[in-house]
This record gives structure tokens, C-alpha cells and sequence, in this order.
């Protein structure tokens, strides 16, 4: 079976699905690995989440938590300022008009139509809350561990990693070997912050693959596709690819 992995799609609804189609994915025969950050800063949040709920129930897909997930879930959830500022100030605008749609706030932003807005995906949407609030921070097989921003490598065992490092590290894990027998796969970090490109990036030490193209802002999304003989095939649609899945 195929592993096809992907992380970071923040939203780029038409690039993710494009990218499904020219790899071909079959739910009977590929393994899907998501690897957090489905909403914030794309357009089309609310799609990406309704397809992600219906990939998992329908076809065993993996689906892990990102940072922005959980930005969204803590401020859905709690009415708190200081959560809806965090999530606000890190592309959360975008989800909302995703739910609401552009035209409620036309005269711009309002925080009393920001709050209707809650209540509105509160009510209509707390599926897709509890969706991403339940999801987990780590999947690991024989070969790989897959999670969303990487593990904190100055710890014994990694899985004592804090679930804000689980979904927020970058610096201490990417620099440092993690002292694993597997490779860790992860998103968060744009792989042009690691190595100056979009493409996906294999760090020269061995242990990591980092995936993020960082297609929200306006490069690729990328997919890892790992075959059945272990072979690493890196694949990638540029922002603004459609196609129909």
C-alpha cells in the first residue's frame, strides 16, 4: 500500500485536490496521511474540513492536529479575547468569511458580527469543532513517525513532547538529531525556510522530512508518496492548480 502525506493545506481547497488526482489516490489501495493545518489563511477552510471528515470516515485516512486546528477549535470553543485574538492575528479571518461568506463583513470587520459568526458555526458547524479537537497529535508505523510540527529531541522518550510542541516546534527539532530508529515526517516549518526551496526537504542528517510548501502563501502544496518498497517520491501542484477529486 501506498503512503501519501500531506500537510499544511491550510485552506488551498482546489491545490488539494488537484494534487489527489495527478497522484492518482485510490482509498482502496493508498494510505492517506494528513498532517495537520486544514484551515487559516486559504480561502476555502469550511470545504477542506467537510472533505477531510468524509475522507476519514469513508477511507481510514490518518488525520493528525495542527496548530492552527487547534487555534480555531480554542476559539470556537471558549469566549475568550485573548483565544480570538491568537486565532484572528494567524489567518483565522479567512476561515470565518469560509462560513459566512465575504459579504458579512463588507463594511468591514466588526467584532459583534465576529462573535454572530461563532455562534453561527457553533450551531451549524460544531461537528467539524469536535472533528478537530479530537484528532491526534502523532501517528507512527514500522518506519515513520508522522506529526505536524516535530517532537522536542532533548527529551529521553519523545513521546513525553509537550502537545504545544507536538504542534508549534520548529528551531530545537529541526536542527537537532532525534536520536529515533525512524524518520519523522512533518509539516508546520515551509521547507524554504530549511533549505531555501518549496520542495519538499530532506534533511541531510537522515532522520527528518520536512513537507510544508507552504502553498497558502502563495507557493506549492506538496505530497510525499512512499511506496510500497519504501522509495520517497516527492510530487507537488503550485497555488492556483485546480482539477476536479
Amino acid at each position: 500500500m501506498r503512503k501519501l502525506v500531506v500537510s499544511d493545506i491550510h485552506g488551498c481547497h482546489d491545490e488539494f485536490n488537484c494534487i489527489l488526482n495527478k497522484c492518482k489516490y485510490n482509498p482502496a489501495t493508498d494510505q492517506l496521511m494528513l498532517l495537520g493545518d486544514y484551515v487559516d489563511r486559504g480561502l476555502r477552510s469550511k470545504q477542506v474540513v467537510e472533505q477531510i471528515i468524509n475522507i476519514k470516515n469513508n477511507n481510514n485516512a490518518i488525520v493528525l492536529k495542527g496548530n492552527h486546528d487547534d487555534m480555531m477549535v480554542a476559539a470556537l470553543k471558549h469566549d475568550d479575547e485573548a483565544y480570538d485574538a491568537h486565532w484572528l492575528n494567524n489567518g483565522g479571518f479567512t476561515t470565518i468569511i469560509s462560513y459566512i461568506g465575504g459579504d458579512y463583513f463588507e463594511e468591514g470587520f466588526d467584532w459583534d458580527k465576529y462573535i454572530e459568526v461563532k455562534e453561527h458555526i457553533r450551531k451549524h458547524y460544531q461537528h467539524h469543532i469536535d472533528f478537530l479537537d479530537a484528532l491526534p497529535l502523532y501517528h507512527e508505523d514500522e518506519r515513520h513517525l508522522y506529526v505536524h510540527a516535530g517532537i522536542n529531541p532533548m527529551l529521553s522518550n519523545w513521546k513525553n513532547t509537550s502537545e504545544s510542541d507536538f504542534i508549534w516546534i520548529r528551531e530545537q527539532f529541526y536542527s537537532n538529531f532525534t536520536n529515533l530508529n525512524k524518520k519523522v515526517i512533518f509539516g508546520h516549518t515551509p521547507a524554504v525556510h530549511l533549505h531555501g526551496s518549496a520542495e519538499i526537504w530532506f534533511d541531510p542528517k537522515g532522520d527528518k522530512i520536512g513537507i510544508d510548501g507552504a502553498c497558502a502563501y502563495g507557493k506549492q502544496l506538496n505530497l510525499l508518496e512512499i511506496t510500497e518498497e519504501g522509495l520517497y517520491i516527492p510530487r507537488s501542484v503550485q497555488k492556483g492548480e485546480k482539477d476536479e477529486f
